[in-house]
């Protein structure tokens, strides 16, 4: 019997969406989102954190990528910023 290959997928993020109960939304690279069970995330999640897969040889490693929350949630706020610098009063009513 031949032994069965598994294709090595590499590393992808997802970014966390939102958490409800015991189920996170999890926003996937190709901008699709599903729910997961918060039990299959790594501890101390929160909204708007990006996870880390790596997947080789048929082992599944999660974990938060703090350097890649961090940049998006800046990029975030830079853009907030210059929406709010071309508001008349420099604040944006919504």
């Amino acid at each position: 019997m031949a032994a069965e290959q598994h294709e090595e997928l590499g590393i992808s993020n997802i970014t966390i969406d939102g958490i409800e109960g015991k189920l996170a939304r999890v926003e996937l690279p190709d901008g699709t989102t599903q729910d997961w069970r918060l039990s299959s995330l790594p501890r101390g999640i929160k909204e708007g954190d990006v996870i880390r897969i790596n997947v080789q040889g048929g082992d599944m490693d999660l974990e938060i990528d703090h350097e890649e929350t961090d940049r998006r949630l800046a990029l975030g706020q830079r853009q907030l910023d210059r929406l709010n610098a071309k508001a008349p009063d420099g604040d944006l009513d919504l």
